[in-house]
């Protein structure tokens, strides 16, 4: 799976030499997936999420420095542990790949201390309709400074764009995970908000979709050929893209109506 044409694949030996300085940490008990399977129970507990998020960081460190084809090894030697440890966290190097561009647009909103941006799943403990369109206005507002300033999420973008092009797996890869695998923090949130009562959301995949491209999608796509859209154009959009989504996901409207199907196009003569 990690092989590029002309070159053997890389083997799957749990022991993987630690980068200059840094240890080799023991691999997790649990077998790797085969390739292109996630693993069947990722690692849990508070050791396990500090290898993994070692991995995501070496993997996005490697990926921008070498592209996709960086191998395995060289990530796995990079975090700190053995490469049958990233298998057991990620299943395939398309899974590890997805996973690091998931967190890109989700990481301004961790609320880690990592960020000066909120919490998103604090919108779960709005009480009310005002102060869930305040929390998610200030959400909004932070993701788009994070658009507009994070130089390094431009080039994973730019990455992205490039690599699709010389590994199609990437793009089946990423297309298998859906929206709500690509923003978890958004999907988990809204989720929540439903479940409480505070937003009607009948499809989430399409309620993620629908608020990325009210709040986000505007400013990558002018950031991605050279333009700024600014600070007060910006703020406009977050503060009309917020009130567009909450009436649309507002409780209490009612059933919609089924969209029409599209006709069937008229035979050739």
């Amino acid at each position: 799976m990690d092989a590029q044409p002309g070159r053997p694949a890389e083997p799957t030996d749990p022991a993987t030499p630690a980068a200059p300085g840094r240890p080799t940490e023991p691999a997790e008990p649990a077998t790797p997936a085969a390739p292109g399977r996630p693993a069947k129970a990722a690692p849990a507990g508070a050791r396990a999420a500090r290898k993994r998020q070692a991995v995501v960081r070496a993997a996005r460190d490697l990926f921008l420095r070498e592209g996709f084809g960086v191998g395995m090894d060289a990530i796995a030697a990079e975090a700190g542990v053995s490469k049958v440890t990233v298998y057991n966290h990620f299943g395939s190097k398309e899974a590890l790949f997805t996973a690091v561009v998931a967190g890109v647009l989700d990481e301004p909103l961790a609320g880690d201390g990592g960020s000066e941006g909120p919490d998103l799943a604090r919108l779960a403990a709005a009480d009310g309709p005002d102060a869930l369109a305040a929390a998610l206005t200030e959400a909004g507002r932070a993701w788009g400074r994070a658009v507009r300033t994070d130089a390094e999420g431009r080039a994973l973008r730019t990455l992205v764009a490039t690599e699709l092009h010389r590994f199609p797996e990437l793009g089946r890869a990423w297309r298998a995970h859906g929206p709500t695998g690509h923003h978890p923090a958004v999907a988990d949130a809204l989720r929540t908000l439903s479940e409480r009562g505070l937003l009607d959301v009948p499809d989430l995949e399409v309620a993620v979709l629908q608020l990325y491209s009210l709040l986000v999608f505007p400013q990558m796509v002018f950031e991605q050929y050279g333009a700024e859209l600014g600070e007060e154009l910006s703020d406009r959009l977050v503060v009309d893209g917020v009130e567009m989504f909450l009436r649309r996901y507002a409780p209490g409207t009612g059933p919609r109506p089924e969209p029409e199907p599209c006709p069937d196009p008229e035979p050739a003569p």
